[in-house]
């Protein structure tokens, strides 16, 4: 979603008033509701910054990816609320009703999360909170992608974005398949936002084989967009910038396969290389 915007451009030593194609970005609270005893309940627990649509998506994922919720089926419904708000005229309120209150964390909920959208978190504890609510490793054997796939994956996303082109000022989380193919795209001005668009979906749509899939992001790879992809036991995680050292750290600790600084010609692997082949 985007608007139009008068901007003055500058370029070799003349400048020209014209318009430009902005990325919108507004705030979205979320709110989930579930039914303690005989008691609803709601509870807002994030506003974060999006790009409006697919909305319903990013409340999915991001319910999932945190753990708020253990499995998908526990949401019954989402729903959009309030007044349409702002010169984008856009409802930027929603409600998740879980089906009862044992499939909420109450105690998640309370405690900050392990992550949020502004900067993350930083050191050693992050990787042991992590061990609280992902107990399992990822199998190291699967999946097996052709080094030539993962050189392609970033030209394949960014040719498959719809707002990309338009602005230049959006990310996007891409799943493929271990082929090459596109599975799913989404789009969003925040990294995590785009993220948690994808795996709503893929979950939604019963799109998710990580035995055989591979995600490719935008930009850089830090400590939250490996987080979120752990939770969907994705094994190979690809981005087009630089990875942080606790991105890599975790990918480490849980055997996630993390590379960065991909190129039509060159990238780097940071963890677990064995599931890069690379053909002499």
């Amino acid at each position: 979603m985007n608007s139009k915007y008068k901007v003055l451009k500058y370029r070799s030593n003349n400048t020209n008033e014209l318009e430009d194609l902005i990325s919108i970005e507004e705030p979205l609270e979320i709110t989930i509701k579930f039914k303690n005893k005989e008691t609803w309940i709601e509870n807002t627990i994030s506003i974060t910054m999006r790009t409006p649509g697919n909305d319903e998506d990013l409340v999915r994922g991001f319910l999932y990816n945190e753990r708020i919720i253990e499995k998908i089926e526990y949401i019954d419904k989402i729903k959009s609320v309030g007044e349409k708000v702002g010169q984008y005229n856009l409802k930027n309120k929603i409600v998740a009703t879980i089906n009862n209150s044992e499939n909420v964390d109450i105690d998640k909920i309370k405690r900050n999360f392990l992550t949020n959208s502004s900067c993350g978190v930083c050191g050693k504890t992050s990787l042991d909170s992590l061990e609280i609510i992902k107990k399992d490793k990822i199998v190291k054997s699967l999946p097996k992608i052709d080094h030539e796939i993962i050189m392609k994956s970033p030209t394949t996303l960014r040719k498959n974005q719809s707002e990309f082109s338009k602005t230049g000022g959006i990310h996007a989380s891409g799943l493929f398949s271990d082929k090459g193919d596109v599975v799913a795209i989404k789009e969003d001005v925040g990294r995590h936002n785009a993220l948690d668009k994808l795996i709503g979906y893929v979950l939604e749509k019963e799109l998710l084989n990580p035995s055989n899939q591979f995600l490719t992001c935008s930009g850089r790879l830090n400590f939250e967009l490996v987080q979120k992809a752990l939770m969907s036991n994705i094994g190979v995680l690809v981005g087009v910038g630089a990875p942080t050292s606790l991105a890599i750290d975790l990918a480490n600790k849980f055997n996630m396969t993390l590379v960065g600084f991909v190129k039509q010609d060159s990238f780097n692997i940071y963890s677990n290389k064995e599931r890069i082949i690379i053909k002499s």
